[in-house]
């Protein structure tokens, strides 16, 4: 027994030393990782807080002496007025992720749960997937045609519909995965207690599917606040232009004239909406893309 027990006690060192260095590794590789990420946000961060002319100069030590926030002040309250240009994004991402999210989640319970199959379902979820593989630009002019011809063209509201349909195949594709894994149990026992088909999708199902319908929020949403050429196309109106659109403007300048500072400012503005949402539903994004990537 002795020679077990000092036998045991360098065993037990030993595995506490892989563990530490298991650890540490691990963390070492995470910190390099995350500042390959970060360093170039936090440098677009700080040029955002320089003026236009020291932003094209190579950068030195004197740089820190010239924080100023007179870009964003420029952007804010100047001839830009970027803060209406942001409400029309929000505005549009937001009305993307709640539609794109309620239709997906009907979608994907129909197609997810054994008491909605029908004959071609499967075909009919297959057909949904193809979509996938058809690019909106291939589409951009029946698109325009379709929207003139239901007075959609420059309007919020359009736009909204047009992002939606193209986020719903990745959508109802989350979704129906989603459904698919929560044990039929739980909805015969809603059943049995006399839930009606609306009440157990609320009450029942629901909450067990927050992820999925947190990872359709998040891409709907990142989709519309970033999309450039649908917007470009079907918003002509100044006071309608959405976020992406209005920087263009604002790198093409007057008479060929950019200011740097402007611009990298606007990009700021831009990324913390994308950033703030991804880090608050960052574990459901992740759980909702396993669930999606383990069972179709």
């Amino acid at each position: 027994m002795a020679s077990v027990a000092v036998r045991t006690g360098p065993a037990r060192k030993k595995t506490r030393a892989r563990v530490s260095t298991s650890t540490m590794i691990y963390v070492s590789t995470g910190v390099v990782l995350s500042l390959l990420f970060l360093l170039p946000l936090l440098w677009a961060v700080f040029r955002s807080f320089q003026p236009s002319g020291d932003i094209t100069a190579a950068p030195n030590a004197k740089d820190l002496s010239h924080l100023t926030t007179a870009n964003y002040s420029g952007l804010i309250t100047g001839s830009i007025h970027i803060l209406r240009y942001v409400a029309n994004s929000l505005i549009v991402a937001g009305g993307t992720a709640v539609l794109t999210a309620v239709l997906a989640t009907l979608a994907g319970y129909g197609l997810g749960r054994t008491r909605f199959r029908f004959r071609g379902s499967g075909a009919v979820f297959a057909l949904i997937l193809v979509t996938l593989m058809v690019p909106f630009q291939a589409v951009v002019t029946p698109l325009f045609l379709e929207l003139s011809f239901l007075h959609l063209l420059n309007s919020l509201i359009g736009l909204i519909l047009f992002y939606s349909t193209f986020n719903l195949p990745f959508g109802v594709f989350v979704m129906r995965n989603a459904f698919s894994m929560v044990p039929n149990e739980l909805e015969e026992a809603a059943y049995c207690d006399g839930a009606t088909v609306p009440r157990t999708l609320r009450s029942v199902l629901l909450p067990v599917v927050v992820p999925g319908v947190a990872t359709t929020m998040l891409y709907a949403f990142l989709f519309a606040w970033t999309e450039f050429l649908g917007a470009l196309t079907f918003i002509t109106n100044i006071s309608k232009l959405t976020l992406p659109v209005a920087l263009l403007n604002v790198e093409t300048g007057t008479f060929g004239q950019v200011n740097f500072g402007f611009l990298i400012a606007g990009a700021v503005i831009a990324m913390v909406p994308c950033a703030v949402l991804y880090v608050a539903l960052q574990r459901f994004y992740i759980t909702g893309i396993t669930a999606g990537g383990v069972k179709g």
